[in-house]
């Protein structure tokens, strides 16, 4: 049985240029999605809400493995960060901070079997709340990303780069909520070396 690794599959989405910015066409996607608000270091919602998408994707991966006889790797853990205030995210006021946190879903797998998936992860982690998960389509059209090495709080000269010098000098504007996707594991891996991909929706300034 082959496994697929969507980093591999999807390379021009999960694995760009480390040091300069790159654009993408990023295709419609369906995920599992959660959404909640606070400082995601010291926030329990955003603790339990990983351990709920994670308890729904691999219960998913071994039900796909077993009924439909294909196995894949569980795609990385993404998040979308904005706040009401604008000027909060920007100043790192993380207790503001507003969040949907979401891991993506093979689009072969049936409804049906998503479903199934969910109910059973909720009745062996009865512990853990799954209301709040959803499964929802999102597209994000034309991005740019790039390939940020490096503990979390320091990625802020990162993305003032992206927004006050490759958008203005590449006739682009935000049109979405920031993006990031974690390719590395904070418990596992020391800061300096977590692969963060920063990702921003955007669109063409029209001429004149």
């Amino acid at each position: 049985m082959i496994k697929i690794d969507f980093k591999k599959e999807l390379s021009e989405l999960y694995n760009p240029k480390k040091k300069v910015f790159s654009q993408v066409k990023v295709p419609k996607m369906k995920f599992f999605m959660i959404d909640g608000k606070g400082d995601p270091n010291t926030s329990k919602d955003y603790a339990q809400t990983i351990q709920v998408l994670y308890s729904a994707s691999y219960t998913l991966k071994f039900m796909c493995k077993k009924e439909l006889e294909k196995d894949y790797g569980v795609p990385p853990l993404e998040s979308l960060w904005w706040a009401k205030n604008m000027k909060d995210f920007q100043s790192g006021k993380k207790e503001n901070w507003q969040w949907t946190a979401m891991i993506m879903l093979p689009d072969w797998i049936p409804a049906s079997m998503i479903k199934s998936a969910i109910a059973s992860a909720r009745e062996k982690k009865s512990d853990l709340d799954f209301s709040k998960l959803r499964v929802e389509p999102f597209t994000e059209g034309l991005s740019v990303q790039i390939m940020y090495i490096g503990a979390y709080k320091d990625e802020a000269p990162v993305i003032a780069a992206l927004h006050e010098e490759y958008l203005p000098a590449n006739k682009l504007v935000e049109n979405g909520k920031h993006h990031e996707i974690y390719l590395g594991d904070p418990r596992k891996s020391e800061p300096s070396k977590l692969k963060t991909i920063i990702r921003q929706p955007v669109k063409k300034i029209a001429d004149g």
